[in-house]
């Protein structure tokens, strides 16, 4: 049992980016106000994006910079964090922020013709 609670204790962030998962996919299933669901996905990319980002940190890694000198000794690539995660990730927070954008825009010209966010309302009034 010690284990288990050391295993958890030490990837404790993991559990914080699933338990940020099901808070947004609850928010977008479990919702009927199409705002809770736009917040729920929001939420939901933000724990994705969290979650690819902690996979390049490594304790004891050094950034991917190499010396030119001389006397510099080769390391090896295991003493380096991986700059794809960060590079891929700083793509997908420009569209999360474009989707979000776009959502809401969305949502204000369905509020402004149905005069309400909720699922049920609007389909009654379509």
């Amino acid at each position: 049992m010690t284990d288990a609670l050391g295993y958890i204790r030490d990837n404790y962030n993991y559990w914080v980016y699933v338990a940020l998962m099901m808070i947004g996919f609850y928010a977008m299933i479990g919702h009927g106000n199409l705002l809770k669901k736009v917040v729920g996905m929001n939420i939901f990319q933000t724990a994705v994006i969290l979650f690819f980002i902690s996979t390049s940190a490594k304790r004891g890694a050094t950034l991917p910079v190499v010396s030119l000198e001389a006397n510099a000794h080769p390391l090896a690539p295991e003493q380096f964090m991986n700059p794809l995660p960060h590079a891929l990730m700083v793509t997908a927070i420009v569209v999360m922020v474009a989707t979000l954008g776009v959502a809401l825009a969305v949502l204000i010209r369905i509020y402004r013709t149905y005069g309400s966010f909720e699922e049920d309302v609007i389909l009654d009034r379509m």
